[in-house]
């Protein structure tokens, strides 16, 4: 009971969007969601513009649509909503990219990857604050990929402007494998209708839609298309270990020990900080992987020398104090630490992105009251733009954080013919990777992010167990930044450059 209530409080967590109420969700109890809304939602509609980028104009056009997912017998099931932002005057679409982008949650509806990050759009934001409500300022996206690829954002069903049919069944989208199957017809589709079969073709997903990108990456492999590029953000690939507080798990404790190190640095509570991020998050790493390791898995053992010599050490690194650390049993649960750090201020720091600061009702206690990283003119500014610009017209409520997806989420997974009832989508990367030997991967992680640290996605990657001919596939990017990497500029940009290397590199 206890690992099922931490894996439904992580599910919520990977929500991005409304960190509070995701905060205060509870665990799924197995109902179906509510009545849906019939499948069809509006006429798809396009508009023509151009972006200039490192002083290239580019035509393109933008699409705000919705592709009608089928059963068996012809019945509509599903419309899935996407914008996709193709360049015009294309004459050989075998060698223009498309890359098919989705946030997770699951219930998060890809709204922030699609107004923050790589699309032809942007929302200016407040950096590491919240930024003041509206209005809020559209520009051209100088970071945008579309120099690289054609992007095509995705709601996943039940989410944003995608609904199930009315006599469609909940438990058939809203799951593990049925998430995944749900967005391989949709990229089937899309393929087809837009004559894109011989073009090149990359995943992107950001949190949970990294586990929806490794078990979508072995599917579309399995049916025999093959990718050559996915790009996991802020990955959620193991839920059996890295994420769940307490349970036994020590891995956690490493996986997370480097971003507290970061968080604490970001806010100066390090003693003698020291100048530069990276080099000291690396002098962290191999403390978590080496002493610190080794002293949890002593338990009881450990003497009294060695447990103050982590004492200190663990002090050094997250400015926590040597006494909590001891009454802590050297174990500080994320949620603890995100109390913990600031607790003389009278202040929190943020979940999804450590450098937010948020203000709890009261100093005592374990855990914040509320997730002080702030999404919302992401929301607004997309409900404005699909309408005002994109003139996508509809009565439908944008979903961008639907809780009824993610308490009735199915995280049954089958991989190899093996029922997994806690998913670990590992096997699926690894799978897809060894069967197509040309696929790439790249790892994007923010140092300050406290929902999927950043080390143990590097952990798990590494223990993936690919043949050593196959592990240069593999790629990765730390950035200053949180959860959602774009949300600071400089991390964007640094992104953005990694990843137009990357892409050159994955087309040759």
């Amino acid at each position: 009971m206890k690992r099922a209530i931490a894996i439904a409080t992580l599910m919520a967590a990977l929500c991005t969007g409304s960190a509070a109420q995701a905060a205060e969700m509870p665990a799924s109890q197995g109902g179906a969601p509510a009545a849906a809304a019939p499948a069809a939602a509006s006429s798809d509609s396009a508009v023509h513009q151009t972006i200039t980028l490192d002083g290239r104009v580019i035509p393109y056009t933008a699409t705000a649509g919705t592709i009608v997912l089928k059963d068996a017998q012809g019945q509509a099931t599903c419309s899935m909503f996407y914008v996709g932002y193709t360049a015009d005057g294309v004459t050989d679409l075998s060698r223009r990219p498309v890359t098919f982008l989705y946030n997770g949650g699951p219930g998060a509806a890809s709204v922030f990857l699609r107004m923050a990050s790589f699309g032809p759009k942007r929302v200016l934001m407040t950096d590491a604050a919240n930024t003041p409500p509206s209005p809020y300022e559209l520009v051209d996206n100088q970071y945008s990929l579309l120099d690289k690829t054609d992007l095509v954002f995705v709601d996943a069903p039940g989410t944003g402007f995608s609904r199930l049919a009315p006599t469609a069944r909940p438990e058939d989208f809203y799951g593990v494998d049925q998430d995944a199957r749900a967005f391989k017809r949709f990229v089937d589709s899309y393929l087809s209708q837009n004559g894109r079969w011989n073009s090149p073709k990359f995943l992107f997903g950001e949190s949970y839609g990294t586990t929806r990108s490794a078990v979508l990456a072995n599917m579309l492999q399995q049916s025999g298309t093959d990718l050559n590029g996915v790009v996991l953000l802020s990955s959620a690939l193991n839920f059996g270990t890295g994420f769940l507080d307490g349970d036994g798990l020590d891995d956690l404790y490493i996986g997370y020990l480097p971003t507290e190190a970061a968080i604490a640095w970001y806010h100066n509570k390090v003693p003698n900080k020291p100048a530069q991020l990276a080099p000291f998050v690396e002098t962290v790493r191999q403390f978590a992987i080496g002493e610190y390791g080794d002293a949890l898995l002593k338990g009881s053992t450990l003497s009294a020398s060695e447990r103050d010599d982590v004492v200190r050490k663990l002090h050094a690194y997250t400015g926590l104090s040597e006494q909590y650390l001891r009454n802590a049993d050297l174990r500080v649960e994320p949620g603890e630490f995100e109390k913990e750090l600031l607790r003389s201020d009278y202040r929190t720091v943020g979940r999804l992105d450590g450098r937010f600061v948020g203000i709890d009702n009261k100093a005592i206690g374990d855990a914040p009251d509320y997730d002080a990283t702030n999404t919302n003119a992401e929301i607004t500014g997309f409900n404005d733009y699909v309408r005002s610009v994109l003139h996508y017209q509809t009565d439908l409520t944008y979903e961008q954080l639907s809780f009824e997806v993610n308490n009735a989420w199915d995280l049954t997974h089958t991989i190899d013919g093996n029922k997994q009832v806690v998913p670990d989508v590992l096997p699926d990367l690894h799978d897809a990777m060894t069967q197509n030997p040309h696929l790439r991967v790249f790892s994007a992680n923010g140092y300050y992010d406290m929902a999927t640290p950043f080390f143990g996605t590097q952990y798990s990657l590494l223990h993936m167990n690919l043949d050593p001919s196959l592990r240069g596939n593999i790629s990765y990017g730390f950035y200053e930044s949180g959860h959602m990497v774009y949300l600071h500029e400089p991390a964007l940009a640094q992104f953005r450059a990694d990843l137009e290397r990357w892409y050159d590199s994955a087309l040759h």
